[in-house]
């Protein structure tokens, strides 16, 4: 069984057990979270929702916060004699998949 949420402005396919990275939530790490926004259950039988599946969450454990792998801006203008450089890291959330509540 499978289910596809939306978290952060994103989708993501889900299944019980797997490790996924969202954009950073508001929770303590160690502590459970409920993702109520599930847009679709697949497996052996399917449920599509409009926009959302009704009584369906997904179960979740908050693993870890951190920051992404730092990524180097560079802008210029051609000229000018004008550089800059910057370094960016985006906050993430380490979800463990508990259960999907279909």
């Amino acid at each position: 069984m499978y289910a596809i949420i939306e978290t952060g402005g994103k989708q993501v396919k889900v299944e019980e057990g797997s490790k996924i990275y969202v954009e950073k939530l508001d929770a303590e790490v160690g502590s459970e979270l409920k993702i109520e926004k599930v847009l679709f259950i697949g497996g052996e039988s399917t449920k599509v929702g409009a926009p959302y599946v009704k009584g369906a969450s997904v179960d979740c454990k908050v693993e870890k916060q951190g920051l992404g792998k730092k990524i180097r801006v560079f802008k210029y203008k051609a000229k000018a004699n004008e550089r800059k450089t910057i370094g960016h890291r985006q906050p993430y959330t380490c979800l463990v998949v508990k259960a999907i509540n279909a």
